[in-house]
């Protein structure tokens, strides 16, 4: 390590990844007209340098000529009949996917074939093949496809992928993780919703909040995970018909590392991120609310110092980074096959949590060989 922790950090900046060449505007339709489209991401786009919303896309013609007013460069309400068929394809450079995850695969076949760029939200679908699908649907059609991890453009979470590189904290050897939050008590108090239909999300709380210890993870480790073990509890009968309510997995990563994530949905709303090296430790915590603010850690030798970062919308820095890729041609991350990697883990995790054995994380291996 060439330079002192002090001054690794201090030299960070904030987006790292734009450059002095972008120009221009992406125009994005937003697929999935529910909460997190209305009040997170519109409003972010609204913030952004490079892109705006012109097309609004949604099961009524009523919602979605009604949520044309959300923003002044909304200029069209489709229905997702209307989208398929091309209606207003004109209108739009892109497609924001924020439908239920067991929809992603049409809406992104549809883009894919109008030859759209496509952000789409995390996890990719509500399987492993579905997800696969739609990968390959982007691949067939050569269009863009970038999965909305917005951790991998928070700043925090940057700098602290760039400081383990630096070997900062040394060799990476835990990561702790968690994330927790009162779905039906303080997000969404229903329990008739999407989250809770297996076939409409694959998963309650892994593939919804276990998801961001688990990804963000991978990001700062720059490792992908080989092997999981995993525990889950249902409480309250709510989640019965998905299974995960509390769930507590392990992971091995193919550099060595160790991970302990944890995640809920009926508990205190709580997040952070915890890498320990042979050398010092880093600590983001709150990590993963986007309308938290976050603070960072960092401890050395005998030292330790909190870092300031600037604090910004999580979604206005994820879709300025995901058209400026676009806008200067260059490949965008992550990408589906780094989203497959998830899809197949935390498939592993619910055979693990399920079968109470360590399951292989390998696109090619037969889970129920494990532990035999």
């Amino acid at each position: 390590m060439s330079s002192a922790p002090t001054d690794i950090v201090e030299e960070f900046t904030r987006r790292d990844w734009q450059g002095d060449d972008v120009t221009g505007t992406v125009r994005v339709a937003m697929i999935g007209l529910g909460w997190w489209t209305r009040d997170e991401a519109i409003p972010a786009v609204e913030e952004s340098e490079f892109c705006e919303t012109t097309v609004v896309v949604s099961s009524s013609k009523e919602k979605a000529e009604g949520a044309t007013a959300l923003a002044e460069s909304i200029t069209h309400g489709l229905t997702y009949d209307e989208f398929h068929e091309g209606v207003a394809a004109d209108a739009y450079d892109a497609v924001y996917v924020v439908t239920p995850n067991g929809l992603h695969l049409p809406y992104v076949e549809t883009a894919a074939e109008l030859g759209k760029a496509v952000l789409c939200e995390k996890p990719l679908e509500a399987s492993v093949e579905r997800a696969e699908r739609l990968v390959a649907a982007c691949d067939r059609a050569d269009v863009p496809l970038m999965v909305a991890y917005r951790m991998q453009t928070e700043p925090a979470v940057r700098r602290a992928r760039e400081l383990v590189e630096a070997g900062v904290i040394g060799d990476p050897v835990f990561v702790h993780g968690h994330m927790s939050q009162r779905l039906l008590d303080e997000v969404v108090p229903d329990p008739d919703q999407w989250r809770l239909n297996p076939e409409l999300s694959g998963g309650a709380t892994v593939m919804d909040i276990g998801l961001y210890p688990l990804n963000t993870a991978r990001f700062v480790l720059g490792a992908d995970p080989v092997r999981v073990r995993a525990r889950a509890r249902v409480d309250d009968e709510a989640f019965e018909a998905v299974g995960d309510e509390h769930v507590s997995f392990g992971v091995d990563f193919d550099d060595g590392t160790l991970a302990v994530c944890t995640a809920s949905q009926s508990a205190y709303q709580s997040s952070h991120l915890r890498v320990t090296g042979t050398e010092g430790e880093l600590e983001i915590e709150p990590a993963f609310y986007n309308r938290q603010r976050r603070g960072f850690r960092l401890s050395w030798g005998d030292q330790s110092a909190d870092y300031d970062f600037e604090q910004v919308n999580q979604m206005t820095e994820e879709f300025d980074y995901f058209a400026s890729r676009l806008l200067t041609e260059t490949d965008l991350e992550p990408d589906g096959d780094h989203a497959l990697v998830d899809m197949r883990a935390m498939d592993a995790i619910y055979a693990a949590a399920e079968r109470g054995t360590d399951v292989a994380v390998d696109a090619d291996h037969d889970p129920a060989l494990d532990g035999a």
